[in-house]
């Protein structure tokens, strides 16, 4: 009841005239800036970080909360139209909606997924409400083994999913894994696969694999065909949702933030696991089986709803323990310190004005997100009227661009192109893109937490399985991996009889 007054007086703060105008104006700005391939939220909000020196807290706050969930939005409006991730989140919703769009439905694309952000952002917010301090005091039990677990998961989940076999998408696991090893150990500082190479002692960006095995390789794929087709602009269709598109997708909209919620919500957690778990999910649980992989609305639906929804769960960690969970959180964590505040048990009592007014105008966010965006979902669309050499020319621009502001060197573009090649061939030998775009995210972080799991446990391999969250993870896991032989006995023997 006490969250429920305090959030009624957030909602007092939140709607006065000036607090709407940075909240809209923050969605303007982070659908805009979403847009570019390559920027991101976490580069939006860096990069407005500076201009909101002279407002105050709670207007910063509510602002950045906008930019946010924009910038998310914007990332996936490129990634459905272009094959061209605006950020890492986003690059699932590329997996069906690119073929949707494609196919002249790029519009319910965009509508399911500003819908989907909605929803997924309302329930995660309102799960933000009501159980931040449990939540918070679960993810602090959660440790390496734990972490280690949840992140195989997801490689064998997706691996297992996607492609036209298990072996091309370990194939495509295999080169993710590879890519994520450039740079120096994080353990022990020593320099891997970078070639001697100062340049690379970073690693790869994300960012530019992502863009690079999507959208170069789109663009390199689509150019090597374009002599045997005759190019033509892609139809744009009805600007709307019908019934049959609803009732598909209302029940993924509804799954998707209790797979995303938990994983915002916990440390190391982000929006790209759930979004991959949720993707994976909805194609285990669809009806229309046969639409996958050539544009079911529900494969962008349900991880877009995750995504939001993990949004609204990196606030948790970061409120209540000072501790951000993605790039996002540690820049807003950075944002706080600047203005002399530190998150942790104590803000909620210390800065109920602040906590409660930023978040309010997630709500008051999302409802502008849809309110802007659902009515300029068919006009984002017409981008695709554009005939395709020009229309490839551009994504290969922007796509550069976005690249080299990633790290302003020359060599990222350089990687960029690479990368692009590895896309092209991939596509040519029918590798799935996304299980290589996952052990880039996932591979380094896998590899950390795996070996703190062994130091724990003075490298016995019982140390990876000695909690009850692990052991039920690896369950699944083998679930999953036997699954298919298991329904073939099944078959057999109901045939049998």
């Amino acid at each position: 009841m006490n969250a429920l007054n305090s959030l009624l007086d957030g909602f007092g703060t939140a709607l006065t005239p000036v607090n709407l105008l940075w909240a809209a104006l923050g969605v303007l700005l982070g659908t805009a800036i979403g847009v570019l391939p390559g920027i991101g939220p976490a580069m939006a909000v860096a990069l407005l970080l500076p201009v909101t020196y002279g407002l105050d807290p709670i207007g910063a706050f509510i602002m950045f909360a906008g930019i946010y969930y924009g910038a998310m939005f914007g990332g996936s409006t490129t990634s459905i139209l272009l094959n061209t991730p605006g950020e890492s989140a986003a690059v699932v919703a590329a997996m069906e909606g690119n073929p949707m769009a494609k196919s002249g439905r790029g519009a319910q694309a965009l509508a399911a997924a500003a819908i989907g952000h909605f929803a997924g952002g309302l329930v995660g917010t309102i799960l933000l409400v009501a159980l931040a301090p449990t939540v918070a005091d679960l993810a602090v039990d959660i440790g390496a083994p734990d972490y280690f677990a949840t992140m195989v998961l997801a490689f064998i989940a997706v691996t297992s999913v996607l492609g036209s076999s298990r072996v091309r998408g370990m194939a495509s696991l295999l080169i993710g894994l590879t890519l994520g090893l450039v740079g120096l150990d994080q353990m022990t500082g020593q320099q891997r696969l970078t070639f001697g190479s100062l340049q690379l002692a970073d690693g790869i960006d994300v960012v530019i694999v992502a863009v690079g095995l999507f959208a170069i390789g789109e663009a390199l794929w689509v150019a090597a065909h374009l002599r045997r087709r005759p190019p033509e602009p892609i139809p744009v269709g009805r600007p709307w949702l019908g019934r049959a598109d609803v009732r598909r997708t209302w029940k993924s909209w509804a799954r998707g933030p209790f797979i995303g919620f938990p994983f915002g919500a916990i440390p190391a957690g982000g929006a790209e696991i759930p979004t991959f778990l949720s993707y994976v999910t909805e194609k285990r649980l669809s009806k229309h089986k046969d639409e996958w992989g050539k544009g079911a609305i529900e494969g962008v639906a349900g991880p877009e709803s995750a995504a939001s929804a993990s949004a609204a769960g990196t606030l948790v960690s970061m409120l209540t323990l000072g501790l951000p969970t993605t790039a996002v959180a540690a820049v807003m964590l950075a944002a706080f310190q600047q203005y002399g505040i530190q998150p942790g048990p104590l803000l909620f009592e210390r800065e109920p004005d602040l906590v409660w007014g930023l978040i309010a105008s997630l709500f008051v966010g999302m409802v502008l997100l849809l309110a802007l965006n659902l009515p300029l979902a068919p006009v984002w669309a017409k981008l695709l009227r554009i005939p395709r050499p020009y229309l490839y020319a551009g994504i290969l621009f922007f796509a550069a661009v976005g690249a080299y502001a990633v790290g302003g060197e020359v060599i990222d573009l350089v990687l960029l192109l690479i990368i692009g090649l590895i896309g092209f061939g991939m596509r040519r030998y029918g590798l799935p893109v996304l299980p290589a775009v996952i052990g880039v995210i996932l591979g380094p972080a896998a590899e950390q937490q795996l070996r703190r799991a062994l130091q724990i446990s003075d490298g016995s391999v019982t140390g990876l399985v000695d909690t009850p969250f692990s052991v039920t993870v690896y369950g699944v896991v083998v679930l999953l991996l036997t699954w298919p032989q298991l329904r073939k006995a099944v078959v057999r023997r109901r045939a049998g009889r």
